[in-house]
């Protein structure tokens, strides 16, 4: 039985936003904005929406579309996406180990992303990151659906709602400062463990097992 008792942190399932935690999404989606502009004739500041990537496409397309253009827009982008943003976005340093140590450690690493899904897997399949899982259209506390689904016992994101959808999950916070918010920021939000990046996970990972087995 003690066996068993020490499972689900001996082979945790860590749960992994996707924008600006695993990925540099911005260059593709900076793309997708700008060619967006050009087919509506609708101006929208690219490089503006790319410093508050995070919360779903509707809410950023609101700043730029009347509420009854924003479902058709929102089309509209997603049919442009996959030819323009997917190899524009590399993956942010330490992703691929990040993913490489859950899985060192026997456990299991998915992706929870307020992304479209299918774009979601698009970027993962391109760069190799190869999660065990990919959920997507989960925003904030939305993110704690899946998680509990999936038994993660840690997310980790770089933005307070991702803060917000561990918590919600019951789950560990670990937070990356590589997207909007900074490191006290996502202190301040209730973060229970904050990195500068993906590089110090690993290590932070084989620290955390063996103090909670």
């Amino acid at each position: 039985m003690a066996h068993m008792a020490t499972a689900p942190v001996s082979a945790p399932t860590v749960g992994f936003d996707l924008d600006m935690t695993l990925i540099d999404s911005r260059p593709g989606i900076r793309a997708c904005y700008l060619e967006l502009s050009e087919r509506t004739g609708t101006y929208i500041d690219a490089d503006l929406a790319v410093t508050r990537l995070g919360p779903p496409l509707a809410e950023e397309l609101a700043h730029w579309f009347p509420a009854d253009a924003i479902p058709a827009m929102a089309d509209l982008y997603r049919s442009l996406y996959p030819a323009i943003a997917i190899t524009a976005s590399p993956a942010l340093a330490g992703a691929r180990e990040a993913i490489a140590a859950v899985r060192a450690a026997g456990g299991r690493a998915i992706v929870v992303t307020a992304k479209y899904e299918p774009s979601a897997k698009l970027h993962v399949e391109h760069l190799g990151l190869a999660p065990d899982a990919v959920i997507g259209d989960l925003w904030a506390e939305q993110k704690a659906v899946a998680l509990r689904e999936h038994g993660a016992s840690v997310y980790v994101g770089d933005h307070l709602g991702d803060v917000r959808g561990a918590r919600t999950a019951g789950a560990l916070s670990v937070a990356v400062a590589t997207g909007p918010c900074s490191a006290a920021e996502l202190t301040a939000a209730g973060a229970d463990v904050v990195l500068a990046d993906l590089t110090g996970f690993p290590s932070w990972l084989a620290g955390y097992r063996p103090a909670r087995a």
